[in-house]
């Protein structure tokens, strides 16, 4: 039984054809004790049937190393969403409801290979020259997490050092547990800076610089 219904495959198949990149898909799944690795493969599937321009490769989190420790994945199900290099856009747990709008933005924007930010943010991102880890913890019903997210991969896009990832704190209650996760969305940076809500790119950017250490 197919997770997309009509409206939905349509609707996304029309975003997906205006791909002008050839964009790649990773899927890192296990067949035990993952709740929703099926059906996030399944997902991935689909969505990769729709564009010609999407490729789609599965990994297995147990026994495939390599790829686990190059795309430094921690947990799953995750899914990669890489363009002409690895941009560091991840997804931890099954990108549904809002956050399928998140998944189909990051396959945009690895298909422009473009993160569409301003000049001025570009420039100050390319000051970060230390590893940065953006976890932004997302519900599927939450109606502003794609934007935070959303924001967070466009970041990633532009510096190599950067790793964003949307987490469903759902999906994973205990990790939302740890980082005090009582409402979404909620980015925290280098698991020690915590931000709340949805921030505008200005914002986020001076709060980026301010815990990566980068010039304000």
């Amino acid at each position: 039984m197919s997770l997309l219904n009509e409206a939905v495959r349509i609707q996304a198949q029309q975003i997906l054809n205006n791909l002008e990149h050839p964009v790649k898909l990773l899927v890192f799944t296990q067949e035990m004790e993952c709740q929703f690795c099926r059906e996030n493969r399944q997902l991935a599937e689909e969505i990769a049937g729709l564009s010609d321009k999407i490729t789609l490769s599965v990994h297995d989190f147990q026994q495939d190393k390599e790829a686990v420790e190059k795309y430094r994945i921690e947990r799953v199900p995750a899914l990669v969403v890489e363009g002409e290099k690895d941009y560091g856009i991840r997804f931890y747990g099954i990108p549904a409801g809002y956050e399928f709008t998140t998944l189909l933005n990051a396959l945009q924007l690895a298909g422009r290979r473009n993160s569409g930010l301003k000049p001025q943010t570009r420039e100050k991102l390319q000051t970060i020259t230390s590893p940065v880890k953006i976890d932004v913890f997302v519900t599927l019903t939450c109606p502003y997490c794609p934007m935070m997210a959303g924001l967070a991969h466009r970041f990633a896009m532009e510096n190599e050092n950067i790793t964003a990832s949307a987490i469903d704190a759902q999906e994973f209650p205990v990790l939302a547990n740890y980082y005090q996760v009582s409402a979404v969305p909620k980015t925290v940076i280098n698991g020690l800076h915590h931000l709340e809500g949805a921030l505008p790119e200005d914002r986020f950017l001076a709060e980026l610089l301010k815990f990566a250490g980068g010039p304000q």
